[in-house]
């Protein structure tokens, strides 16, 4: 495959899985922002911060309030990482690899972009947010039910299931950080009923309160929870099921090609960490500290593959 079109699938996927997350980032400032009584700007600022997006946000608001916040990352165009940025983004390489996908990936990514247009087209009031984000995670699901369904599993699904597993990796950790480093007011809280409360918000903003409920009922801490959504790799978006993925993705790039690269090291590298570790071990080390390492280590590889498959003209955020 020309790396181009590698390039355009890889970045396809991680745009639409970004523009879910984002809104996942986004729903996990609002409900933690309902557990405080105060200082709830101080929570949206770690939104804003775990996003990436604080230069480009500080440039143009000198506050952190609800409503600018949830503008600049779900609606303004000129932040490159806000949901109707990066559909436009992931529109933009579909298009330009429209011939090695599905009639019906096509118009799911497509109708994914006219129907956020529309639903983004006016400021987002409180009261709806939690529709329009809502709107944002399903228009996600359509667009990867029509690759699950109706792709061949060659190096095109390959490659899209591998911009996926990096994203939604990535995510998955600041997320976990911006809960442990950022949200607590104070190490005090930590074991408190506010800080399980919040903890259960987390789960339910990566869509795991359900699952984790099933495997670890009447045992709802700081640990189990990040035991989960760090080292269970039956969780589909735990650090351990995206390591995985990727592992056995780029493994069949392998064996289709007849060549190893770099990446491919790196990915083993980065799922044995994970295999070594159990959660207290984590802890004690310091939860901050291992969720730095571990997207450092995503981005090195994401980098890194880009490198190694060639992707030439392609460019992320």
């Amino acid at each position: 495959m020309l790396g181009k079109t590698a390039g355009g699938l890889y970045w396809m996927f991680r745009f639409l899985e970004r523009s879910e997350n984002t809104a996942r980032l986004v729903e996990a400032g609002f409900r933690i922002a309902l557990t405080r009584s105060t200082d709830g700007e101080s929570e949206w600022k770690s939104v804003v911060t775990t996003a990436g997006a604080r230069a480009g946000y500080s440039a143009k608001y000198e506050t952190y309030e609800g409503s600018s916040v949830v503008d600049y990352l779900l609606r303004d165009p000129a932040n490159p990482s806000s949901v109707i940025s990066v559909i436009e983004n992931a529109r933009t390489n579909a298009r330009m690899v429209r011939t090695a996908l599905t009639t019906e990936v096509w118009e799911a990514v497509n109708e994914t972009w006219m129907t956020l247009k529309d639903a983004l087209k006016r400021p987002v009031r409180e009261t709806e947010l939690p529709a329009i984000l809502g709107i944002i995670r399903r228009q996600s699901a359509l667009v990867r039910g029509a690759l699950h369904g109706t792709m061949l599993r060659t190096d095109i699904n390959d490659f899209a299931q591998i911009g996926t597993a990096l994203e939604r990796a990535d995510n998955t950790a600041r997320i976990i950080d911006v809960k442990y480093y950022t949200l607590l007011p104070s190490a005090s809280f930590v074991g408190s009923s506010l800080d399980n409360v919040q903890w259960e918000t987390v789960l339910r903003s990566v869509s795991a309160h359900r699952a984790f409920r099933w495997l670890n009922e009447g045992d709802v801490s700081s640990s189990t929870i990040a035991e989960f959504l760090i080292l269970d790799a039956r969780f589909p978006r735990s650090l351990a099921f995206c390591s995985k993925h990727l592992v056995a993705n780029l493994g069949y790039l392998a064996k289709d090609y007849g060549q190893r690269h770099t990446c491919h090291d790196l990915a083993d590298s980065l799922r044995a960490k994970l295999k070594k570790r159990d959660i207290h071990s984590i802890f004690d080390s310091g939860l901050h500290q291992f969720i730095s390492d571990f997207i450092n280590d995503i981005n090195a590889l994401g980098a890194q593959i880009e490198n190694d498959y060639r992707f030439t003209g392609q460019d992320g955020l």
